[in-house]
């Protein structure tokens, strides 16, 4: 049977990108979204297309119930979860100075890009392990999708910042204690990725590029991050676990 991947807010965007290289490696897809659809049914077929079976499954990562059950029927749907990848976030709705900002958006952002990943984790790891012992699924890895956000200060979306910061810490927890079950767990941090997440700030961002922010002078693409989950996926880093892959074009380099 082949390997299944689980990749939270795989609808649209770098999880999309990540889907479709996971598929073209070979594993079967779980599709997950909150409310777009159509946007799933579409990206099900692009994994259809590379050879593979895809699943839709819609929940939302923010509340504990329905990580829980993105989990279950993802077992129930393959009988295996060989791969789950944490890449599910939000932007704050509105940029606020973190001298004024609220915490109505604080929670919001906070619920779905690290609370809701830590208990989905929690609940995926329990599953792998039970798994592994049935003999069922060999290794299982674990990929978080962090940011550059991680440790860059933005004082103007400092809730995205250290719901970032906190999956680097969620990464090494969990490393740490899966490590006795030989399950991997490792971050991805995306630099500038081209989505339409950051369509807003588009020409911002290409006047930054060209200036040198990063040395490699373009955006990233989706499937950059989808390459590098891959090669974690197929076993290339399985005597690396609690670290954190910079995919930013040199980004974190702080070059002068």
């Amino acid at each position: 049977m082949p390997p299944v991947a689980l990749v939270t807010g795989s609808s649209r965007g770098i999880g999309r990108g990540i889907a479709y290289c996971l598929a073209e490696a070979g594993y079967d897809i779980v599709i997950n979204y909150t409310s777009n659809r159509e946007a799933a049914e579409e990206a099900a077929r692009g994994v259809e297309s590379r050879g593979q079976t895809a699943k839709i499954c819609q929940a939302n990562v923010a509340r504990n119930e329905d990580g829980k059950r993105l989990v279950d029927q993802t077992i129930e749907a393959f009988d295996r979860l060989d791969l789950l990848v944490n890449n599910a976030g939000i932007a704050p709705r509105v940029r606020a100075d973190i001298l004024e900002a609220g915490p109505e958006i604080y929670d919001e952002v906070l619920a779905t890009n690290l609370k809701g990943p830590y208990f989905l984790t929690q609940h995926a790891a329990n599953q792998m392990i039970i798994l592994k012992d049935q003999g069922t699924v060999e290794t299982p890895r674990i990929v978080v999708i962090s940011s550059i956000s991680a440790y860059t200060a933005s004082p103007s979306r400092g809730e995205y910042c250290i719901s970032k910061a906190g999956l680097s810490m969620l990464t090494r927890l969990f490393a740490v204690r899966l490590a006795e079950h030989n399950i991997p767990v490792n971050e991805i941090q995306p630099g500038i990725i081209q989505t339409d997440m950051t369509g807003s700030v588009k020409e911002k961002y290409d006047k930054l590029i060209a200036e040198g922010l990063t040395p490699i002078q373009r955006w990233g693409q989706p499937q950059d991050i989808g390459k590098a989950v891959t090669a974690l996926a197929l076993g290339y880093f399985d005597f690396t676990t609690g670290a954190a892959i910079p995919v930013d074009g040199g980004f974190h380099l702080h070059w002068l």
